[in-house]
């Protein structure tokens, strides 16, 4: 269960009123920028959004028609479409675990969806593609490609991050593309659902050519019901995490700032929300200007200190009502905490016949062993042969304690593979199973068939064991990056990795041969039948033969004489 921070009650205080002015909204909303410096010299930015609403789109008999902040486009899809908690990503690059550590919010390169309807829902599916092409039109992307060959139904994966414990997976759908391509068309429309949109507040930073002129970009929206006092509330958290490398965005000098990163400063927190906020971790920066607010928080099993700003007062912005932050490196940066889980995934075998797919996965703990629950979704054109699954950590056989497999149909659905292993401390988990490729009918090859065909990247979910004490008190005031994933033990927290997306070359026939045929066929066309026609058309006339020369003077002579021609 995800309680609401006290910032975010019902009896919330109105933007820039008095103390008289205090009115009870059922709304409210937070905005919060998390800069944190990567061991490669990089700099990692993560923005997240919160708007609370303290109604209920599910209530049997009840229409909401007054939106304040929650965007109506989203309100509606959730009434219409009985949805429960709906996750939607736009990512664009490859998040670099080994080097860059764990990110706040996990996504997969691509578009990714997964949705939890109601369970009075009847037709699933049908809610489920007709929920597809309108979050396309929304977002302006192409998850209108969302249908039944690429979408999966898990039975033990992605349980409800928000209020309740939903078992029944029948109402759950998962579904990835993995060759979406992101650009400013999407996050144009993203940016608008936000209250303020990116005209005040932190959002005036998300400048497009700078965002997309970085190593990693992932915009995403989640939605989920939480606790609200004793009331349940709707939770919608819009995240954008950005990447700048050192060299193409920072010129290749350790020293970062604002308006280096995103070509502007902050001027004002947005005016519609209640707490308005930059969290610096600063133990590897000297901070201008500095700040005296400091706040703790343990996020993915590492405490740390950040320097923090609050952008609703207006001490913050200074004399020159603008804050740049300059951020200096101090020196070397010391040893990075390793990621105690992480995969990767990669093709093996020669020729367009068979293949195998092998997933590694680590466990880089010294000492303790912990489960992790693998899921792989493979499209049915790669056929997959699941006698010839194998799971070895350490040169030995390592048995799943539990297997769910559901076998493909061609052109109707994908293979689903879902196993809980026990990863063994200090070790590496290989995981493979053999392949054959199918040959497609010439109408499903993409435009570039010769490029390759994409499959989605293998999720891998586990409770990581902490070396630091988690905070499992959720009702208390916490900043934002802390608090996606609900917190239940001290000693462990949750960890949802994604492997890359794979590029598979399919048997590919030769798309230059009607080109060939229709040229050859033109050319026989043109040379028999132009012949032939001309033939057939042409008139012919007589001629006679040409006289002598001796004759055609003799008759030039008489012509002038006036005696008849010979």
């Amino acid at each position: 269960m995800i309680c609401g921070p006290a910032a975010a009650s019902a009896g919330s205080e109105a933007p820039g009123g008095g103390a008289g002015a205090a009115v009870s909204l059922p709304d409210s909303c937070e905005e919060e920028l998390l800069i944190r410096p990567l061991h490669s010299g990089d700099i990692y930015a993560s923005f997240q959004f919160r708007t609370l609403w303290d109604t209920d789109f599910l209530h049997q008999g009840k229409k909401v028609s007054h939106y304040r902040l929650f965007p109506k486009s989203l309100g509606q899809v959730l009434s219409k479409f009985s949805v429960r908690e709906l996750h939607i990503s736009f990512t664009q690059g490859y998040w670099r675990t080994m080097q860059w550590g764990q990110p706040i919010v996990p996504s997969p390169p691509g578009a990714e969806l997964w949705v939890w309807f109601h369970n009075t829902v009847a037709d699933v599916d049908g809610n489920w593609k007709e929920l597809t092409n309108v979050l396309s039109g929304i977002f302006c992307a192409s998850l209108n490609f969302i249908d039944s060959t690429n979408t999966v139904q898990p039975s033990a994966s992605f349980k409800p991050l928000g209020l309740g414990n939903a078992t029944d997976h029948r109402f759950l759908r998962y579904a990835t593309l993995p060759r979406e391509i992101v650009c400013t068309e999407n996050l144009t429309p993203w940016k608008k659902l936000l209250p303020c949109g990116s005209k005040a507040g932190l959002a005036v930073l998300m400048k497009s050519e700078k965002l997309f002129h970085s190593s990693f970009h992932s915009q995403a929206v989640h939605i989920r019901p939480v606790c609200k006092c004793s009331s349940t509330a709707w939770e919608l958290r819009q995240t954008l995490n950005v990447v700048f490398d050192l060299y193409t965005s920072g010129q290749g000098k350790k020293e970062w700032s604002l308006f280096k990163m995103f070509s502007r400063t902050l001027t004002e927190a947005c005016p519609l929300a209640s707490s308005s906020k930059v969290y610096v971790d600063g133990e590897l920066f000297d901070l201008s200007p500095a700040t005296s607010v400091l706040n703790t928080a343990v996020v993915l099993g590492d405490r740390r200190t950040y320097s923090v700003y609050d952008l609703t007062q207006k001490e913050t912005f200074g004399q020159l009502r603008s804050l740049n932050l300059v951020l200096r490196w101090k020196g070397e940066s010391g040893d990075m905490l390793r990621p105690l889980l992480h995969a990767e995934r990669y093709v093996a075998g020669f020729g367009l016949q068979t293949g195998e797919i092998h997933t590694l996965i680590y466990n880089n703990h010294p000492y303790r062993a912990f489960p992790v629950l693998l899921l792989d979704s493979v499209p049915w054109y790669l056929r997959l042969y699941i006698h010839t699954l194998t799971v070895t950590s350490k040169t030995r056989e390592n048995k799943p304690s539990y297997i769910h497999y559901q076998p493909s149909k061609d052109r109707l659905r994908p293979h689903l593979l879902e196993m809980l292993v026990q990863l063994p401390p200090h070790s590496v988990t290989e995981v493979t199973v053999q392949f054959e490729r199918a040959l497609l009918k010439w109408t499903e090859y993409t435009p570039d068939p010769n490029h390759g065909f994409y499959v989605g990247s293998s999720v891998i979910s586990a409770l990581v064991p902490s070396v630091v004490a988690m905070d499992t008190n959720n009702t208390q005031e916490r900043p934002l990056f802390s608090s996606f994933f609900p917190t239940k033990e001290e000693s462990s927290y949750f960890v949802r990795v994604y492997t890359e997306p794979l590029l598979v070359n399919l048997p590919t026939p030769d798309f230059s041969m009607p080109y060939n045929v229709i040229c050859l066929t033109c050319t026989v066309v043109a040379v028999g039948y132009g012949s032939f026609y001309n033939l057939l058309t042409r008139t012919f006339q007589v001629e006679e033969p040409s006289q002598p020369l001796a004759k055609r003077l003799a008759n030039v002579i008489r012509r002038i004489r006036g005696v008849p021609l010979l």
